[in-house]
């Protein structure tokens, strides 16, 4: 099979040939109704929007608030557990983890995870990100090999009932999605535990950091959420809001529900729309602003898994306007995440961290036939799997990228 034949799984995706259906129904037919909502945060308002009961727990772009100093403290945090423990020497090389979105594709990130465990140099990362499915599959990484047949499992057993039921026809012209998104609640509070959230709780207090990025919709913002934060405060409602930005970080546009955050300013409610934070991201590690010596004075190394390839089948693309449309966006999300990974390097380059990146090879062409099919997922998550358990080769750049 050449190149050009090949089947990628975002050209590929039935789930986004029903979104650019729905946006077509839609604009033909926009004066039908759609649910209602409380109004939009006011945008001289939106830095002061605060979820009730749980402020500070995350950061909005562009300035990102105080989230260089919340890193900082990470770091003094980390510095008095390794004094308590009689370890007063220099601090230990820093690794960061970041996580991209890729849907079905989650099972690549999962399977290079449990192989890199049984290689038996995983470090035990300071910062784990995630966006969309990688957000899905950030605590558990979080938290270590000690979950390793729990995020196998959720990128093994999966199937698409296990993630949407479809709503009808007329879901594209009176609904916010064309599917709901409870089954993939109902698996994720099976999975995202009372017992899990505190052991990130109690991994937090010893300086280490688990974020997530939301698209905030309205704002046309993305939003990072502090994870570990949150499962510190301990707060009766901490638990349900992190289920709910971890489903949230995966509702694909027009495919899955959005999630309408309560939220208040300046004494008012309103409410933000919250989508896939691949809608202004497909992975991240820290805001270009932020200067890494001061986060991370020592040795560091800047880990990415990409759950996607780095090249694109070439294809004949129909002239009619949905296979237009689809091919087009598709070339916008590679690229995209193509250009979060020079801006990764950038930083790393910048502040004098390692590079590296893990992502499909392109000797993997079985074809995605569903958008969570399990024979693909398996065969994918045994690929990565094996590329982790002997080694993987990771990338010191992005493609085409040159370090003088």
């Amino acid at each position: 099979m050449t190149p050009a034949q090949r089947s990628y799984p975002f050209e590929r995706s039935s789930a986004f040939v029903r979104c650019i259906g729905a946006c077509v129904a839609t604009a033909l037919l926009g004066a039908c109704a759609s649910p209602s909502r409380l109004p939009a945060v006011p945008p001289g308002l939106q830095n002061q929007a605060v979820v009730p009961n749980l402020a500070d727990i995350r950061y909005r772009a562009p300035d990102f608030g105080r989230m260089q100093d919340d890193l900082v403290l990470t770091v003094q945090r980390e510095r008095a557990a390794l004094d308590a423990r009689g370890e007063r020497g220099p601090l230990p090389p820093i690794s960061f983890l970041a996580i991209s979105g890729g849907g079905a594709n989650g099972a690549f990130g999962a399977g290079l995870l449990v192989g890199w465990t049984q290689h038996g140099d995983r470090p035990e990362f300071n910062l784990v990100t995630g966006v969309s499915t990688g957000a899905l599959i950030a605590p558990f990484a979080f938290l270590g090999p000690k979950y390793d047949t729990q995020l196998k499992r959720l990128y093994t057993e999966v199937t698409d009932k296990d993630i949407l039921n479809l709503r009808g026809i007329s879901a594209a012209l009176f609904d916010d999605a064309l599917a709901d998104n409870l089954p993939l609640q109902k698996l994720v509070e099976a999975n995202i535990t009372p017992q899990l959230l505190e052991a990130i709780a109690e991994e937090s207090a010893k300086g280490r950091t688990l974020l997530v990025a939301t698209t905030d919709l309205d704002a046309d913002r993305s939003v990072l959420w502090n994870i570990t934060l949150m499962a510190e405060s301990r707060h009766p409602q901490a638990l349900a809001l992190i289920r709910k930005i971890l489903v949230a970080s995966a509702a694909i546009p027009g495919e899955l529900p959005p999630l309408m955050l309560d939220v208040e300013a300046a004494g008012h409610a309103y409410q933000e729309m919250h989508v896939d934070g691949g809608a202004t991201q497909q992975v991240f590690v820290l805001p270009a602003k932020f200067l890494l010596g001061k986060v991370a004075q020592r040795d560091r190394t800047l880990y990415v898994i990409r759950n996607s390839r780095l090249s694109v089948a070439s294809v004949q693309v129909e002239r009619n306007t949905l296979s237009i449309a689809r091919r087009a966006i598709s070339s916008l999300i590679h690229t995209q995440g193509v250009g979060d990974l020079y801006q990764i390097a950038a930083i790393a380059k910048r502040d004098r961290g390692h590079f590296r990146l893990a992502y499909i090879p392109d000797s993997f062409v079985q074809p995605a036939p569903d958008d969570f099919d399990r024979d693909y997922m398996n065969a994918l998550f045994l690929v990565a799997y094996q590329l982790g358990r002997d080694g993987y080769p990771w990338a010191k750049e992005p493609p085409g990228f040159v370090d003088e």
